[in-house]
């Protein structure tokens, strides 16, 4: 099981580096060839609303962004750094995810949305999609098939 991280200042011209190095880190893992824009997409769009948040919030950690090669999927991790409320759950699903930014953001104008959109570009983006927090503050965790070899051979 491969992993590569990466940690970078919460500045919007970094998220473009995030996303190249994400696509060929998925390519070298076997994510077929098809997949890859989503996988640039979805970090993109991960990784935007992460810096967004470290700027509203005055967060001076940087983003955390970390990929792994499973055996059967390729497993992205983006962390934004902000910590949790108490009052927030374990991990959820996308719906239940959008659900709450979308109802957290009635009144909380343009960010808010920007947020919800986000969420929502993503989880059209991405089958395996989780949207938490660990001890670092939020994460959303998307995975992706690996090809198998075997296909390749046919």
């Amino acid at each position: 099981m491969a992993t590569v991280e990466l940690r970078f200042s919460a500045l919007p011209s970094h998220v473009r580096t995030a996303r190249l190095v994400a696509a060929a880190v998925a390519r070298q893992a076997g994510v077929d060839d098809s997949v890859l824009d989503e996988v640039r997409l979805a970090v993109g769009e991960a990784c935007s609303r992460a810096v967004g948040l470290h700027v509203r919030n005055g967060v001076s950690h940087p983003v955390r962004v970390k990929l792994t090669q499973q055996e059967k999927r390729f497993l992205i991790e983006v962390g934004d750094g902000v910590p949790t409320p108490v009052t927030a759950h374990a991990d959820s699903s996308a719906a239940e995810a959008l659900s709450l930014a979308a109802g957290a953001g009635g009144n909380g104008g343009g960010e808010q949305a920007d947020d919800t959109m986000g969420l929502a570009v993503i989880s059209g983006l991405v089958d395996d999609l989780v949207i938490g927090h660990d001890d670092d503050g939020g994460i959303i965790r998307m995975s992706w098939p690996i090809a198998d070899p075997a296909d390749d051979e046919l």
